[in-house]
């Protein structure tokens, strides 16, 4: 191991001479590529960052650290230690691209409800702190036992007030294509009607194609203007249900998505959702994060994605 990466090791955690190190540092070009911490729901936040800087990545999407999903807890990001934890990022070139909340805003009951508007608020506050662009939120459900438009309307509202909530921090509010929101005319309905600035789309590629059914230049088509974000993922059918699998192993079309995306020149992350967290059979993020950087690498160079700079 070099002596100049030993030594940022050694301060990693506490930002002592970080800035200093990175510029005695010649790293190789990097892609628009993160990964969620979804994926490496068991590391610390020293590992997240030496394995984001190892395997290539430019950017980590924050959901969970150490098991705890509410990021507003973790002491990394509070504090005293936020200010370390700032420093930490900027020596080695990774951005925290947007926060995961699960708040979601298909809730009818006062108190759930006021507990997701909540959630949605702290988030928001924290990247604001962080200066993290983008916080992800649900629309979640449709319930089936009452009407449509009542459950949409909750929804706009929900996000509404999210957006108000945003419009100051200089945070964009991203709804997820997620649960009964994976059809485009739904999300497109939610999102011209919140109608916000500060309202966008995180595209999970991989479930408007297994659930909503639709091929990604179809979805990118109707809501392109809208995407900031993106989940890629790789699974096929194993028996009534589907499995994750290492990129470019399965039936979703990957590459397809990817090739979309460079095209319309969309400008954010490519990021990698690897949902170890709810599915702790799929592979160990020392097997799919290197591989996800190395098939993503591929991809998008063959798409014509220049690297950052």
């Amino acid at each position: 191991m070099p002596l100049a990466r030993r030594a940022f090791l050694a301060t990693l955690g506490a930002g002592l001479g970080a800035p200093a190190i990175l510029r005695a540092q010649n790293r190789r070009p990097r892609y628009p590529i993160a990964f969620s911490t979804l994926g490496c729901p068991a590391w610390s936040w020293k590992t997240i960052l030496e394995s984001a800087n190892r395997h290539g990545y430019a950017g980590i999407e924050l959901r969970g650290i150490e098991g705890e999903m509410d990021l507003t807890k973790r002491p990394e990001l509070t504090g005293e230690r936020l200010k370390a934890t700032k420093a930490d990022l900027a020596a080695l070139g990774i951005v925290i691209t947007d926060l995961g909340a699960s708040a979601s805003m298909h809730m009818k009951e006062a108190a759930e409800r006021a507990k997701q508007l909540d959630e949605g608020r702290r988030f928001i506050d924290l990247a604001h702190a962080l200066g993290v662009k983008y916080v992800r939120m649900f629309g979640d459900r449709i319930p089936p036992e009452e009407p449509r438009e009542v459950a949409l309307k909750r929804v706009v509202d929900g996000f509404h007030a999210m957006a108000r909530h945003a419009e100051p921090a200089g945070v964009t509010v991203l709804i997820e294509s997620h649960g009964d929101f994976t059809h485009s005319p739904d999300l497109l309905e939610v999102l011209t009607s919140v109608g916000s600035p500060q309202f966008a789309l995180l595209w999970d590629a991989h479930h408007t194609f297994v659930a909503g059914g639709e091929k990604p230049a179809d979805t990118y088509a109707r809501l392109g203007s809208f995407v900031r974000h993106t989940h890629l993922k790789d699974s096929r059918p194993d028996g009534a249900a589907r499995r994750y699998v290492l990129t470019g192993t399965g039936d979703v079309p990957v590459a397809e998505q990817v090739k979309v995306l460079v095209g319309a020149g969309y400008a954010g992350y490519y990021c990698f959702e690897w949902e170890k967290k709810w599915h702790p059979e799929i592979e160990e993020p020392e097997v799919a994060f290197p591989q996800y950087a190395k098939v993503m690498g591929d991809y998008l160079s063959k798409a014509g994605q220049k690297p950052l700079v």
